[in-house]
């Protein structure tokens, strides 16, 4: 079925893509998820550098030239890539591999029963759709998502039923993620003309990422994007815009035969905190600061609503 068909057959409602892709073999994408591609979309690094790798149980070693080691490298890490990789975490395998199992069969469900999530406003407590913010995109992304606010208030849709056994499980062990996102990848017959979420920083202070065995998330270094492909068993992390140690831009990538699934653990500080620059961190306490006060919440909102332009959020608010 090609495009043309396909966009005459859909129901005003936006279709989920996994249901896009689904339907009748589909050889071609509808304009609409056609990306505009930029000059350095294309640039890859050849390099044989790769992400940072840092070992959980040296930093909290007792000892303590293994812990100021790691320490270090995890410093150098911040300040060199903003992305690094956390190896023996504690987190059994088996726990990681079944939250992305239960937010697999949430993807599965039917339209309507995710119909019941869509969500009216950014901060909804569960939020689940497709794209970004397709209310404001010229251009549709590749990915359907659930949102969830778990902390300091406990949320879960009631189906399946695996998805609330498996993440109370979590939150009484004491992983609090303020949001947690779970994003779907389907397969796209023509991946070189869409994707899946385009370059952006994240929110808050830093994010904990697992995914499925399938690759696809761009991190830019040096000016160049570089394919990550996470260690198995192993957190990907990435500082947030409210450090700006290293806040940095990636992007999500699709493939034209393999499903990707993976959950973004976002942790911020309290909603209604006010976020500003620190006093001792500006050069000569006369220079105004680059960025106002803001509480999380509203950065939150204003990052959410509006469509991802390739540019850390932080550039939306940076004074003149």
């Amino acid at each position: 079925m090609d495009a043309a068909t396909l966009i005459g057959s859909q129901p005003s409602k936006l279709t989920s893509v996994k249901a896009l892709a689904e339907s009748l073999h589909l050889s071609s994408i509808p304009s609409s998820y056609t990306f505009p591609k930029h000059a350095n979309d294309e640039a890859y690094s050849g390099t044989t550098e790769s992400i940072p790798i840092i070992d959980f149980s040296l930093l909290t070693s007792s000892n303590p030239v293994e812990r100021s080691k790691m320490i270090q490298e995890l410093g150098n890490a911040c300040q060199d890539w903003g992305f690094f990789m956390v190896t023996n975490h504690g987190v059994p395998e088996s726990t990681m591999k079944a939250m992305i199992e239960a937010c697999r069969q949430f993807f599965e469900l039917t339209e309507e029963e995710k119909g019941e999530y869509e969500g009216k406003h950014v901060l909804d407590p569960i939020r689940s759709g497709t794209s970004f913010n397709a209310s404001v995109e010229k251009v549709l992304y590749w990915r359907d998502y659930l949102k969830i606010f778990q902390h300091p208030q406990f949320h879960s849709p009631n189906n399946p039923p695996a998805f609330r056994k498996l993440h109370r499980k979590g939150r009484k062990s004491g992983k609090q993620p303020s949001i947690m996102i779970a994003n779907l990848y389907p397969p796209c017959p023509q991946p070189e003309l869409a994707m899946g979420l385009p370059a952006h920083s994240d929110h808050g202070l830093v994010t904990l990422l697992i995914q499925n065995e399938i690759g696809g998330l761009q991190v830019q270094h040096n000016g160049k994007w570089v394919n990550i492909h996470p260690l198995p068993n192993s957190f990907l992390a990435n500082i947030g815009d409210h450090v700006e140690y290293k806040s940095v831009l990636h992007r999500a990538v699709v493939n034209n035969k393999h499903v990707r699934i993976s959950i973004a653990l976002s942790n911020g500080p309290a909603l209604d905190a006010a976020v500003s620059p620190a006093s001792k961190f500006l050069e000569d306490g006369w220079s105004p600061p680059a960025y106002g006060a803001m509480t999380y919440r509203e950065y939150v909102e204003l990052q959410q609503s509006n469509k991802l332009d390739g540019k850390s959020c932080l550039e939306r608010i940076r004074n003149s």
